[in-house]
Order: C-alpha cells, then sequence, then structure tokens
C-alpha cells in the first residue's frame, strides 16, 4: 500500500520534481539516463497508464484523494511517491491551479523509429516547427480521433510532451505514434508517402479533389503559426492542397486546420 506525503511547505523535497524542473530538466531526468514528463488530470493520467507509461510520483489535493483520483491511486505500484496537501499549498509548488487536482510525474519512452512510424501506415502528419503547445495538443487529439496513423515533427516542433500539450491532446499523444526527424518529407517520401503541402497558393488544388483520397499513402505537412511551411517544402511537395475560405477570412489557425484537413484526407 503507498505511503502518502504530506506537503505543508513549498520548499518539501519530495515535491521538487513538480516544483523546481523546467520541461528541458524533466526531459534530461538529470542525467539519469531517462526523462520524465507531467501528466494531468485523472482522465489523461488514466489514458497514460492504459497505454503503459510507468508513475514515478503523484501530487494530489487532499478532497481528490477519496474522490477524483481514487482510482489512480489504486493503480500506483508502492514505489510510486504519492504527495497531498491543500490547494493554496499545491497551487504555490507548481505555479499554477492542478486541473482536477492531480498531476502525475511519469517516465517517458524510447521513441519509435521512422520505420516503425511508417511501416504499415496510410496516412501521417508531419508537423513543421509548429512551437504552440496549445496547437501541438489539438493536432495530436484530432489526429487520434480522424485516423491518422502516427505523426513525424521536426527537430524546431514543440514536445508532445509538454504538460500543456498533453493536457490539451486529452491523452492522445500516448495513442498516437510519433517521433522526431531531421527531414520528415524526405523519410515519408522514402517509405512511398506522397507529400501535401497545406498552404494557401494559387496553385493548389482543393482538399476534397478526389486524386488526394485515392492515394494509398500520404503525408500531410502542417506548418509553424503565422509563416506555414516554407517556400523550399511547398515546392517539393507532391501536392500543394487548400482549404476554401469564406468571407474575406485568409487562413485557419493550424490545429483547426489540421482537423479540416484529417477529416478530408484520412481513410475514414
Amino acid at each position: 500500500m503507498n505511503t502518502i506525503i504530506e506537503i505543508t511547505d513549498i520548499n518539501h523535497p519530495e515535491a521538487q520534481i513538480f516544483s523546481r524542473l523546467t520541461e528541458a530538466q524533466l526531459c534530461d531526468a538529470s542525467q539519469r539516463g531517462w526523462g520524465l514528463f507531467i501528466a494531468e488530470s485523472p482522465k489523461v493520467i488514466s489514458v497514460a497508464l492504459d497505454a503503459g507509461y510507468e508513475p514515478v510520483a503523484l501530487l494530489c489535493e487532499r478532497k481528490h484523494l477519496s474522490g477524483d483520483a481514487a482510482q489512480i491511486i489504486k493503480r500506483m505500484h508502492d514505489n510510486v511517491r504519492i504527495m497531498t496537501g491543500e490547494r493554496e499549498v499545491l497551487s504555490a509548488i507548481t505555479g499554477y491551479r492542478l486541473t482536477r487536482g492531480v498531476l502525475c510525474a511519469m517516465k517517458r519512452r524510447t521513441l519509435p523509429t521512422v520505420d516503425e512510424i511508417c511501416g504499415n501506415a496510410r496516412r501521417i502528419v508531419i508537423i513543421d516547427g509548429v512551437s504552440d503547445t496549445t496547437n501541438i495538443g489539438a493536432i495530436f487529439r484530432s489526429a487520434a480521433a480522424l485516423g491518422i496513423d502516427g505523426a513525424l515533427l521536426t527537430p524546431t516542433a514543440c514536445d508532445p510532451l509538454n504538460r500543456r500539450a498533453v493536457r490539451v491532446s486529452m491523452g492522445s499523444v500516448f495513442l498516437l505514434p510519433w517521433t522526431f526527424c531531421d527531414d520528415p518529407a524526405g523519410e515519408s517520401r522514402r517509405h512511398g508517402f506522397k507529400t501535401v503541402a497545406m498552404a494557401l497558393r494559387h496553385d493548389s488544388v482543393t482538399i476534397t479533389d478526389e486524386c488526394l483520397k485515392r492515394e494509398p499513402r500520404l503525408a500531410i505537412m502542417m506548418g509553424t503559426e503565422g509563416d506555414g511551411l516554407d517556400y523550399d517544402t511547398i515546392k517539393r511537395a507532391d501536392y500543394t492542397v487548400k482549404i476554401p475560405m469564406y468571407h474575406g477570412v485568409d487562413s485557419l489557425n493550424v490545429a483547426a486546420a489540421s482537423a479540416v484537413a484529417f477529416w478530408e484526407l484520412a481513410s475514414h
């Protein structure tokens, strides 16, 4: 049975995993050979546990020990540190109010290879330089829900296991295989994918074009907030695709555009 540690001091050493480490430090895990991430809210933590991620420590508001967090705590092995305290203390430790009163530090896993992601996939998303945590989370949630098989991210894209990205995705980052890749467009072509650059250009084909749906393998490329995909990426793409716009609106947020693209182009 797990021991519950009472936290009354924001400098409590057991809570430093939630208070002192930045996202980069969590990923590095103090050079101990493995990284960590923070999952937030009972539902998201449950999805991570179902996907096989290993918990290290849990931080929970006292009132949730017998409430929202009760079922999660039952799933924790004996060496998981479980800490609790009042909302004000825990908010002071983390710097933000806990969503549904629960945080869980979990071990990262070795990322799959590009070959493993692309091997049997029909539709993947390439996330090129998207840096906003909310957009990353929303893209993953739409991808998992709408039939995308995997994701390749450029090194400049946001880490999908960033706490906020994980929460916005509602745990979808645990359901969709993904990895970072220096040349995702080139790697996808090597695996037989045709690349689709989502961009507003005069030579674009509309997203409802039947030629796209007939392609056995498509890699849908989503670009950075604001600038979108760069010129060379668009030029090298097999297709440049646009979403028709009305009322003078010139573009959609990348997360919204991804949902439309996945719905139209995924194999559903």
